[in-house]
């Protein structure tokens, strides 16, 4: 009867096959299992540029500030030293006459990430979580630990 019905009409039914779709599905999530890690690899490396920003900014003012007081200590109570964000507190780790330290430590999606910069303009990685590889001469926005420039 069915048969009949799709003669009249003069059409057969249309459609995908089942072989169709799971060669379909199977596709996307080929492309989906590469695409993710590549995506949230992305994500992370912005958030961290924060961090590179907002200590790469700090570097201007604390030179101002030895220019003016002839010494780094008091450096953190200037009201452009950076604020906590949603991904990075900062640190001022250590202040004397003649060297200072700032810190960025990771928080939420980035926990585990740990940059500084001092008087020389000297950047570490001092940690970073499992699976990065952090570097002591550098800032690292990439898991081998390669330098930003």
């Amino acid at each position: 009867m069915i048969d009949k019905i799709h003669k009249v009409r003069g059409h057969r039914a249309r459609g995908f096959t089942l072989v169709e779709v799971m060669i379909t599905v199977a596709i996307v999530a080929i492309l989906s299992a590469v695409a993710v890690p590549q995506y949230s690899s992305y994500v992370t490396r912005g958030r961290l540029a924060e961090a590179f920003s907002s200590l790469g900014a700090v570097q201007p003012l604390a030179e101002q500030h030895w220019s003016n007081q002839r010494s780094y200590a008091g450096l953190g109570a200037l009201n452009a030293f950076p604020r906590a964000s949603q991904n990075f507190d900062y640190a001022l780790t250590a202040a004397d006459a003649a060297s200072y330290t700032v810190t960025a430590t990771g928080k939420g999606s980035v926990l585990g990430f740990v940059f500084t910069i001092d008087q020389n303009g000297n950047r570490a990685t001092t940690a970073a979580p499992s699976g990065w590889t952090a570097n002591a001469g550098c800032w690292t926005d990439r898991k081998s630990g390669e330098c930003i420039h």
